[in-house]
C-alpha cells in the first residue's frame, strides 16, 4: 500500500522539486540546506499527504517547505556563525528560474532574479525567520494574506503586522536597490575586469579610483579559512587589502568571470596559496548609482564553494 502511494505521488513531488528548492534557498541563503530541506519536505509529504490528495500538491508542499526552512533558519541563528555571513553563490539555470515563477514577476514587489540575488538575500538576514517567510510568500511569491496565514499557521492579522515590520526592516535595501538589467550587469562586469587588472599590477591607486568612499568589504570564511572577522570600510583601506592578497597569489591561479545569482562574479582558484588562506573564492561587487563599487563580497568558506567548483 505504501509503495503504491509513493509511486502515485512521485510525479507530483518531482514536478515541484525546483520550485521548492528556490523557496528554501531564498529562506536560508544556502544551497546545501535547500537540498536537505527539499528531501525532508518529500519525506514529510509522503508521511502526511494533503487531506485531499486529488487536489494540486504545490500549496501543501509549500506549506511544509516554508515551515521546515523557518525552523532551520531559527536553529542557525541560535548557533551563530563564525565571522561574517554571506549567501552561498549559485548559478541560476533556466529551469530553476522557470520553476521559481518569473512569469508573474510584474505582480510582485520583488521579481525572480532580484529575490535570488546576493543583495536581496543579505538584506533578508535582518529579518526574523517568520518575517522572512511572510515577506517571501507575500512579496516574492505573490501569496495572498489568507494563503500566507494558512501556510504559516498564523492569523491574517499577524501576517499583516509581520509584513509591515519586515518591509520596514527592508527600507534601506529598497532605497538603494538598482534594477536588475543587462546594462547593469555589463557595467558590473567592466568594473570587475578593471579591479582584476589593478590587482594583477598592484596598482592601488587604480583600484581605489573604482571604489566609493564608503565602500564596504565583507569576507565569509566560515571559520575554516582566513577572512576578515568584521566588515572593512573605506576605499584606500580596501584597495590596499586586496593588493596585498593579490601579491600573495601563486603563478598557478585561475580566474573566471561568470554569472552567479544573476550577476557577474569572479571565481578564483589558486592551489599554490598556503593555508589558512583559501585557495578558492568567489568575488562579487555591487555598484552605486554613480557606477562606483559600494560593496565587495568575498565567499571563502569551502563548504559554500564545493558545488561551484565540482562542476
Amino acid at each position: 500500500m505504501v509503495l503504491t502511494v509513493q509511486r502515485g505521488v512521485a510525479p507530483e513531488l518531482e514536478a515541484n522539486r525546483r520550485y521548492l528548492w528556490a523557496i528554501c534557498y531564498r529562506m536560508t541563503g544556502s544551497a546545501a540546506d535547500a537540498d536537505d530541506l527539499v528531501q525532508e519536505t518529500f519525506a514529510r509529504a509522503l508521511e502526511h499527504p494533503p487531506p485531499d490528495p486529488s487536489t494540486p500538491w504545490r500549496p501543501w508542499l509549500t506549506r511544509i517547505t516554508v515551515n521546515l526552512a523557518r525552523d532551520a533558519l531559527r536553529r542557525r541563528k541560535v548557533r551563530g556563525y563564525p565571522g561574517q555571513w554571506l549567501p552561498e553563490p549559485v548559478q541560476l539555470d533556466g529551469m530553476l528560474l522557470d520553476a521559481a515563477g518569473p512569469e508573474n514577476d510584474a505582480e510582485r514587489r520583488y521579481g525572480t532574479f532580484e529575490s535570488l540575488s546576493f543583495a536581496f538575500l543579505i538584506a533578508l538576514e535582518a529579518l526574523t525567520p517568520t518575517q522572512r517567510a511572510v515577506l517571501l510568500l507575500r512579496d516574492a511569491l505573490d501569496y495572498s494574506v489568507r494563503e500566507t496565514a494558512e501556510a504559516l499557521e498564523i492569523s491574517e492579522a499577524n501576517v499583516k503586522t509581520t509584513l509591515h515590520r519586515a518591509r520596514a526592516a527592508m527600507a534601506n535595501y529598497d532605497e538603494s536597490r538598482l534594477p536588475t538589467s543587462t546594462e547593469v550587469n555589463r557595467q558590473v562586469s567592466e568594473v570587475l575586469y578593471k579591479i582584476l587588472g589593478a590587482m594583477a599590477t598592484g596598482d592601488v591607486t587604480a583600484f581605489e579610483s573604482l571604489l566609493a568612499s564608503d565602500v564596504v568589504a565583507i569576507s565569509d570564511g566560515g571559520g575554516q579559512t582566513f577572512a576578515a572577522k568584521k566588515p572593512v570600510v573605506g576605499a584606500n583601506k580596501i584597495a590596499r587589502m586586496y593588493a596585498k592578497l593579490a601579491a600573495g597569489a601563486s603563478g598557478d591561479g585561475k580566474l573566471e568571470v561568470l554569472e552567479l545569482n544573476g550577476a557577474p562574479a569572479v571565481m578564483v582558484e589558486d592551489p599554490g596559496v598556503k593555508p589558512p588562506a583559501s585557495h578558492r573564492a568567489v568575488l562579487r561587487i555591487e555598484l552605486n548609482s554613480a557606477g562606483k563599487v559600494r560593496s565587495i563580497h568575498s565567499v571563502l568558506n569551502p563548504e559554500k564553494l564545493r558545488r561551484l567548483f565540482s562542476t
